[in-house]
C-alpha cells in the first residue's frame, strides 16, 4: 500500500507517473516526436515534469513512500539523468529507491495492450545499426532469456521454433525486414512508460526490494564510449 513516483527516461520519451497501491493516479509525458522539441531534452524537462505532477496532485515529495526508476538497459544519458534525479528526490525526502528492468516495463505494456495471443514477448531497445538490447519473456512475463546486446540477423531467435512471438519497443520495427517468419509479429506502439511501472513498483515495494541509494548504478549493458569530433578544415 504505497504512493510511488515512477520515472522513465531510458529512451527519447520521458515520462513520470504517480501510482497508489499499484494503480496509476496521474502521469505526464514528453514525447519529442509529438512535441517537436527534439531529442535529448531529459535533463531540461524531467525535473519540471516531476514538479508539475506533484503540484497537480497536491503532493510534496515527503508524502511519497518511494521513488521507482527505469534502470536500463537503454540510452546511457537518459538512464544517468533518470537515476540521478530519482536518487536526488529519495535523498531529499528520505525515501527508498526502486529500480525496474526497462525491458520488463516494455513487455508489461505489450502484455496489457495487445489482444492477440503470443507465446513469447521480446522487447527490444535500439542500440544502433542492427544491434538491439533485448530479452525474452513468456506470456506470464517470466523472463526466460537473459538481457543481452544482440546483433540481429535472419537466424536470430531460431531457437524458438513454432512459437508465436511479439517483438516490441523502439528496436523492433527495424528488425522486421530481417526476421521474416509467419509467426513473428512486430509493433511500433509499445515503449517504456511510467504508466506500466505502477504495478511492478508496488510489487517491489511490498517485497522490500529496494536498490542501494548510494551505490546503485543503471544497467547500461554496454560501456559508454566518448568520441572526439573530427576537425573540419
Amino acid at each position: 500500500m504505497a504512493m510511488i513516483l515512477n520515472i522513465e527516461t531510458s529512451t527519447d520519451i520521458c515520462s513520470v507517473g504517480l501510482a497508489k497501491n499499484g494503480v496509476l493516479v496521474d502521469m505526464l509525458i514528453d514525447n519529442p516526436i509529438l512535441s517537436g522539441v527534439g531529442h535529448g531534452q531529459h535533463s531540461r524537462i524531467l525535473a519540471v515534469l516531476i514538479k508539475d505532477l506533484l503540484e497537480k496532485n497536491s503532493l510534496s515529495a515527503n508524502l511519497l513512500d518511494s521513488v521507482a526508476v527505469s534502470g536500463g538497459p537503454g540510452s546511457y544519458t537518459g538512464l544517468r539523468i533518470g537515476v540521478s534525479t530519482a536518487k536526488g528526490v529519495c535523498l531529499g525526502a528520505d525515501l527508498p529507491l526502486i529500480a525496474i528492468d526497462t525491458l520488463l516495463i516494455i513487455a508489461k505494456m505489450a502484455h496489457e495492450k495487445r489482444m492477440g495471443k503470443f507465446d513469447l514477448i521480446i522487447p527490444m531497445i535500439d542500440a544502433k545499426r542492427m544491434e538491439v538490447y533485448c530479452s525474452v519473456f513468456d506470456q506470464n512475463l517470466n523472463q526466460i532469456e537473459e538481457t543481452q546486446a544482440k546483433i540481429i540477423d535472419e537466424n536470430s531467435f531460431s531457437n524458438f521454433p513454432g512459437k508465436k512471438i511479439l517483438f516490441c519497443g523502439n528496436g523492433a520495427v527495424k528488425c522486421q525486414e530481417v526476421l521474416k517468419r509467419d509467426d513473428f509479429v512486430f509493433t511500433d506502439d509499445v515503449f517504456p512508460s511510467a504508466e506500466y511501472m505502477s504495478e511492478l513498483a508496488e510489487i517491489s515495494f511490498n517485497n522490500n526490494a529496494f536498490a542501494d541509494l548510494v551505490y546503485y548504478e543503471p544497467f547500461y549493458l554496454k560501456s559508454f564510449v566518448a568520441t572526439t569530433p573530427k576537425k573540419i578544415f
